[in-house]
């Protein structure tokens, strides 16, 4: 029987929005509580409240269907909804604590993929983190319960109070309500909004400029301001070193709020060029590298997260076409934000990360969750040093380091705490409470600091030591810490440090990443050997070099994935709509005037140019890059993987080709191989079963070309050895199988099917005394195991 909505039963809907409302009070009372101030709270309570009434208005015409379907069950229905946007409002502060930033729409900028590593990363399972999470919901339904036993007359007046009391209290003080008082869920939503709307503002109409490569300029106009600070050797091109160093901003360098833990990086500013007010183009990695390499736009989310990449230039490519050599080093996974697809659309030579350290590095301990990023920093030093081979071709290498980042773990942790402990004795009381929460951070920074002392030091004992530059700069400021302000997350040191200069500076002139590549590109090709360009296309003008604090710079800013709402332009910083003026020392402080019209016009212009540029391809139309092949779709294929892959992840689309491979649906299973490739092209098992399907269908020599691929991109993975093993067995190649297995055991790799397998292509070749050899060594692990016992003993037949 159909229920009238009425005066009780409406007031039941009303008691279980007061329940969200009260909940979303206590979640901001939490929050707070540390550094509780009555004004903040009052903000967020007011926020809260309003961010619960427009949920009850936006779920009031779903309860009112309910009601008339089936009366009963309404009321459960939207407690349970309200009950998980509690929890959803949970984790959001959970969040905000972690990062000191609201989730935004930074959301939408990260694929499942990599926002389950960070957040893998970063958490530490264990039972305390689920019991907010039962003990939530449990208060939540405790408060419905509690307003029902009330007569009908006291809930009427308790929430005529409620409503009155915040009525009052928003007109005191919502004119003044402050960003970071707002409730994290109307946040993200709001945030989702305002970034879609400024993509829409920069792609309405048909955006035209007085050029086609608006960008596009003679390389003369980037004027040589390196070359005074440096002895030039013409006849010899220098090695360029840099070191992208995780988290390091300014903050904890030089005279920074949170100095004393990075002594090396200190002891450079009065050796280097060292700026002193310089800034990154982003508040997270991904922005690194196309800035400091490419002097690149954005796009929407990202440069590395366009597909297909827009036609560009690149310090990478440039040099590569003037005969260096090109490396990249990590201790992570390449493909995350898509750096591997970035630095392979540049030609890069050689792609060191996580795949190819091999035996004899030790990884970053797992976390609770089974997490480990991979290689810390010392580790990834010494594989750097290990790769550098000395040849007659100068070295473009590229060092991301990884260790001061979440979960802040390193080798020798205990001694690097004490002597954090050692630093903060000699602090006073209020500088000790200030540090002591981050302990764990700050050894971490001296860990980072050591790092690159030892693996200076080492470079310095090398006969190129004398030719080579060395650029030092953090990819952001790590986020745990507090940020005195918007600006200190994105101020980064920056050093040119290199025995060749014949000068040093302490510059305090604003320069960013992306005015790098512009400036070493120029010095570069007027002072040595290399081939000067005709036209450049860079985003940004070229290092400041003045001594005295100025900013000649309009620098873009992208907070996150999906955000360019920060703005450099002149004196001044424009963040979240608000002006502030930048001091001599860094700081900012409000004002307000004609001059955010200007910025806010400067700013838009910007925006519009970022969105031509990515969207129709318009940075250039002669690139010097070296693209490898990548796999390209037609409409009919692209409409079958929208129609195989919706709503899966890569790992699910994976496992979706391998079924498909195993039905002998294999055109279908190797366009989705070549789908994933195109993202996650070090994904081993993807490429694998794309040999094995080539090899399936005949085409063993394709078969061939992609296993060793992976071989050559996962030189330890051993399922690619065994494919390629079989590869050879089915083609007749008996000889090439054994070789690629004694390849795979001279890696080390210490799998019992690969032995296995490596045993049966000796025996192929009737090589039975190698075989057996390695029989031997299996049944000393497994003496038992009947099927290498049968194996030795038809050998020996």
């Amino acid at each position: 029987m159909k229920s009238k909505i009425n005066y009780k039963n409406s007031l039941e809907y009303l008691c279980s929005t007061l329940s969200l409302i009260i909940i979303f009070c206590l979640l901001s009372l939490i929050e707070i509580f540390k550094n509780f101030e009555i004004q903040l709270f009052a903000y967020k309570v007011i926020n809260d409240f309003f961010t619960g009434i427009l949920i009850g208005i936006i779920f009031l015409p779903l309860y009112i269907l309910l009601k008339y379907i089936k009366n009963t069950a309404a009321i459960t229905v939207i407690n349970v909804l309200f009950c998980i946007i509690a929890l959803i409002q949970l984790g959001l502060i959970g969040y905000s604590l972690t990062t000191h930033i609201n989730l935004g729409a930074d959301l939408l900028g990260y694929s499942m993929s990599d926002m389950y590593t960070t957040v893998t990363a970063s958490l530490s399972i264990t039972f305390l983190t689920f019991l907010p999470f039962i003990v939530l919901p449990i208060i939540y339904f405790g408060l419905t319960r509690l307003f029902k036993r009330f007569d009908d007359k006291i809930n009427s007046i308790i929430l005529l109070g409620v409503i009155l009391l915040f009525g009052t209290v928003n007109m005191i003080l919502s004119s003044e309500i402050k960003p970071n008082a707002q409730n994290k869920i109307n946040f993200l939503l709001s945030d989702i909004i305002r970034a879609k709307s400024d993509n829409n503002f920069a792609t309405e109409g048909n955006n035209t400029f007085k050029t086609e490569f608006p960008l596009e300029q003679a390389s003369e106009t980037n004027k040589d301001v390196l070359a005074p600070f440096f002895n030039i050797d013409k006849n010899k091109n220098p090695n360029i070193v840099f070191i992208i160093i995780e988290g390091l901003g300014s903050d904890f360098t030089d005279e920074g709020e949170y100095s004393g833990f990075t002594p090396y990086l200190d002891s450079l500013t009065k050796k280097s060029l060292y700026w002193k007010n310089f800034v990154s183009n982003a508040g997270r990695t991904f922005g690194a590298l196309p800035s400091l390499m490419g002097s690149l736009p954005f796009g929407e989310n990202g440069f590395m997260e366009l597909n297909p990449l827009p036609k560009h230039n690149s310090l990478i490519s440039i040099l590569k076409s003037n005969g260096y050599a090109t490396n990249y080093y990590c201790g992570d996974e390449s493909t995350f934000d898509r750096k591997s697809n970035f630095l392979e659309y540049n030609g890069i030579d050689k792609i060191i990360d996580i795949n190819k350290f091999g035996p004899g590095y030790e990884m970053t301990k797992e976390n609770s969750g089974g997490f480990s990023w991979g290689y810390p920093d010392a580790e990834i030093y010494r594989k750097t040093l290990s790769e550098l081979k000395d040849n007659n071709k100068p070295r473009l290498d590229i060092i991301m380091t990884l260790t001061n980042h979440e979960p802040f773990d390193f080798p020798a942790r205990k001694e690097y705490l004490q002597k954090v402990q050692t630093k903060l004795s000699s602090k006073s009381n209020s500088e000790k409470n200030k540090f002591n929460e981050y302990k764990d951070i700050f050894a971490c920074l001296l860990y980072t600091d050591n790092s690159l002392k030892n693996f200076m030091e080492a470079y310095s004992k090398r006969a190129d030591y004398a030719n080579t530059i060395f650029i030092i700069t953090g990819d952001h400021r790590l986020i745990p810490v507090p940020q005195k302000d918007n600006l200190s997350r994105f101020h980064v040191p920056f050093y040119i440090y290199s025995p060749l200069l014949k000068k040093t500076a302490v510059i305090k002139s604003i320069s960013a990443h992306t005015d790098v590549t512009p400036s070493l590109v120029s010095f570069l090709t007027n002072n040595y050997r290399l081939n000067k360009l005709d036209k450049t296309t860079w985003i940004a003008q070229g290092l400041d070099t003045v001594r005295e604090f100025r900013n000649i710079h309009s620098i873009p800013i992208m907070r996150y994935k999906g955000s360019i709402n920060d703005y450099i332009y002149k004196e001044y910083f424009y963040s979240d709509g608000s002006v502030f003026k930048i001091d001599e020392k860094f700081n900012i402080s409000e004002t307000s005037g004609a001059i955010q019209e200007t910025i806010k016009s400067s700013f838009n212009d910007f925006k519009r140019l970022n969105s031509y540029l990515t969207t129709k391809n318009k940075i250039t139309n002669t690139a010097s890059n070296f693209i490898k092949p990548v796999y390209k779709f037609n409409k009919e294929e692209l409409a079958t993987i929208k129609k195989l892959t919706k709503g899966l992840d890569r790992d699910q689309i994976f496992f979706l080709a391998r079924d498909l491979a195993f039905k002998k649906e294999r055109a279908n299973a190797k366009l989705l191989c070549n789908y994933i490739l195109n993202d996650l092209p070090n994904y081993g098992d993807v490429r694998t079963l794309k040999g094995r399907i080539l090899a399936w269908d005949g085409d063993y020599k394709n078969a061939e070309k992609e296993l060793l691929e992976v071989i050559d991109r996962t030189p330890f993975y051993t399922d690619s050895y065994v494919a390629l093993m079989d590869v050879y067995w089915w083609s007749g190649q008996n000889k090439k199988a054994v070789a690629i297995g004694k390849k795979a055991l001279s890696n080390q790799i210490s799998d019992p099917k690969l032995s296995y397998k490596v045993a049966q292509a000796y025996k192929r070749i009737n090589n039975s005394k190698e075989a057996i050899k390695i029989i031997d060594s299996l049944l000393t692990v497994d003496s038992g195991n009947k099927e290498y016992l049968n194996f030795k003993k038809s050998t020996y037949k």
